[in-house]
């Protein structure tokens, strides 16, 4: 019983349930920069370079079972494949993500810095040890009541 407690202990602290919710809506954002890099920037971008559908893009490793047009028909076909257009998507996701993380983490930062309290002035005045009156920080001896003040 000791053990399923602790786990609970451990599963509803707070930074645990941050961590969690942190994943779940990185995978979601995964799913939205896949499909922006998939159907909405490279078919442009194809459509420049001559018609070239990235993720056709491949280079395989064995012509004994014949060519093949697309990269789907040659995995079909069984034959081992460099799926080099695939690979650029993929970069171009991770790049897309780093680039936003890198913005979210700047904008925190900058909220933080700005939040952050002034340092404080340092003390002028101490307090008399004997009278507990006010003097000036470097005073050797009170001006009220004349005791030496080390």
């Amino acid at each position: 019983m000791g053990f399923l407690k602790e786990f609970k202990d451990f599963a509803l602290r707070g930074n645990v349930l941050d961590m969690a919710i942190g994943v779940i809506l990185g995978i979601a954002f995964g799913k939205i920069v896949n499909c922006l890099v998939n159907d909405v920037l490279m078919p442009p971008i194809g459509q420049l370079m001559g018609g070239v559908n990235f993720t056709d893009l491949f280079f395989a490793l064995d012509n004994s079972k014949g060519e093949f047009a697309t990269l789907a028909k040659a995995r079909e076909a069984g034959v081992p494949v460099i799926a080099y257009g695939l690979f650029i998507n993929t970069v171009l996701d991770f790049l897309i993500v780093a680039f936003c993380v890198f913005l979210v983490i700047k904008v925190m930062n900058t909220l933080k810095r700005r939040q952050s309290p002034a340092p404080a002035p340092a003390p002028t005045t101490k307090n008399c040890p004997y009278c507990c009156s006010a003097i000036a920080i470097r005073a050797t001896r009170c001006p009220q009541c004349t005791s030496e003040v080390k």
